[in-house]
């Protein structure tokens, strides 16, 4: 009886301490607590990296893109993920109010100033970019997501053809500007810019009258063979539209011009076509579009903008103590990037989420801990990632979930604006690389038999 209560106190001890361990970022969580102990009791400390792991690649619906801090149009063709073609709605609004363009004002021309922030794809071929007036009233304060659009006026205000140049700044009236794409919005036609100079005086009394006079801009590009998806910022002051004009009456004066602004303060919102992947490679097709998950196991897609994403299961995880409770110290995926050459860089962090049959989105419990615990990172030394789900698998063991909720691998969340175009392709959960078999997806479990 007594050696009963010490194994039983024993088993307790080992347990708590285990408990604790998970929550420290200092030393591996299974390592802790072990010079506390006898040797032999550490013999119910058990790993394995075979716990089965099936994942596939399935598409993202839309991602949530008002209210960013960079506005992306452009257009690429990528050899796995197919084309995508990008573009934003946005506000504009005055710089000041109670506006007066004078007696007689004569359009000259109108710009619309957007600053470059970052490419992604190949910036040195041709690109194309067009823009309409918006038609329709959108909101602040709305929520938008990527596979969202908004009516537009079908007068074409710009058709324009350009090259990315994100190196060298622009001469504008003997002023040099930092690189910047200037499109030109009354070559086509000059009716927007006579509309704002010609606005009633109650139009440009405010900003909120205005903004209900000419409601917005749509700005996307022309799909292309091959290109890049630019980010444009609108946090500098310089990403504008400018009027330029005369006064009729004075000849001699023609420098006027008022600048309407692009910033923080306007409704925005990224709108993000992936052409139904018509141009995906037949492995990435498989998967998305003709549902086939068993080809999960060689290759996976990832991809940001609303894109794919990849489904996780662990459909034997109950299974892991074959009917003995279990305390789980430690469970870490691993996954590698499969192709480490490309051009086009990685995400530089993925993340996983919980999600029921009705759509509800939650996260993982080891997600509050940190990013340096729960992982998500790029590692670019070793071309992985990793995450813990450790406190996530000790809950599926214990039932402590009300709903079913499937994993979700991927760039970003569909209720956080985050608009990166990033994609990867990850090795597999038993990829069909002839001599390694070292890089698939699997998950490495260390975890402590309880009785």
């Amino acid at each position: 009886m007594k050696s009963s209560l010490s194994k039983l106190t024993a088993s307790l001890l080992l347990g708590s301490l285990f408990a604790v361990a998970i929550f420290s970022c200092q030393k591996a969580p299974y390592e802790i607590g072990f010079d506390l102990l006898p040797p032999s009791d550490t013999l119910n400390v058990k790993t394995t990296d075979t716990c089965t792991v099936e994942a596939f690649s399935v598409r993202q619906d839309s991602v949530r893109t008002d209210k960013t801090s960079t506005l992306v149009m452009g257009s690429m063709m990528d050899p796995f993920f197919g084309k995508t073609t990008t573009g934003f709605y946005t506000q504009v609004r005055l710089s000041s109010e109670a506006v007066d363009f004078g007696t007689n004002p004569v359009l000259d021309s109108l710009v619309l100033m957007l600053v470059y922030a970052g490419s992604y794809g190949t910036t040195g071929v041709q690109q194309n970019v067009k823009v309409y007036e918006i038609s329709e009233d959108f909101a602040y304060d709305s929520l938008r997501f990527s596979n969202q659009q908004l009516a537009t006026y079908p007068t074409l205000l710009a058709d324009q053809d350009f090259k990315p140049n994100l190196k060298d700044s622009v001469l504008v009236y003997k002023e040099k500007v930092v690189p910047h794409l200037r499109i030109n919005l009354s070559k086509q036609t000059n009716y927007l810019g006579r509309k704002i100079l010609e606005a009633p005086t109650d139009a440009l009394a405010t900003n909120s009258a205005f903004i209900k006079f000419m409601k917005g801009l749509y700005v996307t590009a022309g799909p292309e063979k091959d290109g890049a998806l630019l980010d444009f910022s609108i946090s500098s002051g310089i990403s504008k539209l400018v009027v330029y004009f005369h006064n009729g009456d004075d000849p001699l004066n023609d420098s006027l011009h008022y600048n309407m602004l692009l910033n923080e303060n306007c409704a925005r919102f990224v709108h993000v076509d992936h052409n139904g992947y018509r141009d995906a490679s037949p492995e990435l097709k498989e998967q998305i579009l003709s549902h086939d998950s068993a080809k999960g196991i060689n290759k996976l897609f990832i991809q940001g903008l609303g894109g794919v994403k990849v489904k996780l299961k662990f459909p034997y995880i109950k299974g892991l103590g074959k009917g003995k409770a279990i305390a789980i110290n430690d469970a870490v995926l691993q996954l590698k990037n499969l192709q480490t050459d490309t051009t086009l860089a990685p995400p530089l962090s993925l993340t996983i989420i919980r999600q029921d049959s009705a759509g509800r989105i939650g996260y993982l419990v080891d997600d509050n801990e940190g990013s340096s615990y729960f992982g998500g990172t790029y590692d670019k030394a070793n071309h992985s990632y990793f995450f813990r789900l450790t406190q996530h698998m000790q809950n599926i063991l214990q039932n402590a979930y009300k709903n079913h909720y499937d994993l979700y691998m991927l760039v970003n969340t569909p209720v956080s604006s985050f608009v990166k175009p990033n994609r990867i392709m990850i090795y597999g959960t038993n990829p069909l690389v002839p001599g390694d078999d070292s890089n698939p997806l699997h998950l490495k479990m260390t975890y402590t038999i309880l009785n």
